[in-house]
């Protein structure tokens, strides 16, 4: 029997426990466990970096979630991000990513692996054509994208960039951070891979830090799951269990944080001190009838671009009340930054460099009527 989202969400693995019936995976915190035999481990658990029953009751309901085969968390989004490079690619490879990028994956592409040999090439992903372009056949082992895009809320075609990255013998991974798995299913569009931070909004309370891959080749998870073992970076046993238990709520906290950018996106729109707004929800998106087709509803994160330059923007994160001024986002409180100087700091002057007078918003999911004074205010 398939069950609906919200139903996979409570209880895909997080059958009551068998011992005492607990409803509630517990949280099994232990590093090692005792062996019936020699080569006998129980239930197939010896050490908890390899196995944990808290984390694989996590990675059955993400999997579920995402309709995939295999998944696996870890202890961050970017730990995620590096198994997945790793365990695909291999020095002299090269990968295809947005040239609008979250700030930290960038950094992972450009600090890191490319000083491990991994080349990098960033292309318009919402543009098929473009990212054709920037395969190099026979080395291209990855096309990477984030859809919407971190920050610049860009839209790519997950369906087409499917065909385009395959006709070239590569993967299409794609970060679904910003819609969720309630808003888009990349893997039932074709994509190989999904990536997450669950910190943001699987987790949705930003009080733990995780991240997640969910494949749909089992022979693929088992080749990233090696790979998660051997390279360590997984989460705790605790964090395995707040990530599960943000989990429960994430439908219908998503339809809150769409209700509340919906009204949020309008209002800037007709703002005098706002030139333009980057929300895929309004018709005005370039990319707003990709995002129709292919997600369920258009996100919690708004993007805009101040009239008075760099200046205003800092001034308007500056006065933001109960939009806390922070990085991260997707969590039940709303957030403002801003991009240049924070969460993408690290791409200053490279082709990925966000524009200076740019604003972000994780919306909450507060009553939205203080949301829009809070704005008011702060645009001055």
């Amino acid at each position: 029997m398939s069950h609906g989202f919200e139903t996979l969400a409570i209880h895909a693995g997080q059958e009551p426990e068998a011992r005492t019936g607990a409803v509630i995976p517990p949280i099994y915190q232990t590093s090692t466990y005792a062996q019936d035999a020699v080569g006998a481990p129980r239930q197939g658990y010896e050490y908890s970096r390899s196995g944990n029953p808290t984390r694989d009751a996590l990675q059955e309901c993400l999997a579920a979630l995402e309709g995939g085969q295999v998944g696996l968390a870890f202890a961050s989004g970017l730990a995620a991000e590096d198994t997945v490079l790793r365990g695909v690619c291999a020095p002299g490879d090269h990968v295809v990513i947005p040239d609008d990028a979250y700030g930290g994956t960038y950094r992972l592409f450009a600090r890191v692996a490319q000083r491990w040999g991994l080349a990098y090439t960033p292309a318009k992903v919402s543009d098929p054509d473009a990212v054709r372009a920037a395969i190099r056949p026979g080395s291209t082992k990855i096309v990477w994208i984030e859809t919407p895009t971190n920050p610049l809320l860009g839209i790519a075609d997950i369906a087409a960039l499917a065909t385009v990255a395959h006709d070239a013998g590569a993967l299409l991974v794609v970060d679904n951070t910003f819609a969720s798995p309630y808003l888009q299913q990349p893997l039932a569009l074709g994509a190989d891979v999904v990536v997450h931070s669950t910190t943001k909004y699987v987790g949705g309370h930003s009080d733990v830090v995780g991240g997640a891959l969910v494949v749909a080749d089992p022979d693929l998870g088992d080749e990233l799951r090696y790979h998660q073992n051997a390279m360590g970076a997984i989460n705790g046993p605790f964090d395995a269990w707040l990530t599960l238990r943000g989990i429960k709520t994430l439908g219908v906290r998503m339809d809150r944080h769409c209700d509340n950018a919906e009204r949020i996106a309008s209002y800037l729109e007709s703002h005098p001190k706002v030139a333009q707004v980057l929300y895929p929800g309004l018709p005005s998106h370039p990319g707003h009838e990709v995002a129709a087709k292919q997600m369920r509803r258009f996100g919690g994160m708004i993007s805009f671009r101040a009239t008075g330059g760099e200046e205003h923007a800092v001034e308007i994160c500056n006065r933001a009340r109960l939009f806390v001024l922070a990085e991260s986002l997707g969590g039940v409180e709303s957030l403002i930054e801003h991009p240049g100087r924070m969460t993408h700091a690290s791409a200053a002057g490279s082709p990925l460099e966000v524009p200076a007078d740019l604003v972000r918003l994780s919306v909450g999911i507060e009553t939205v009527e203080d949301l829009l004074a809070d704005l008011e205010q702060a645009l001055g």
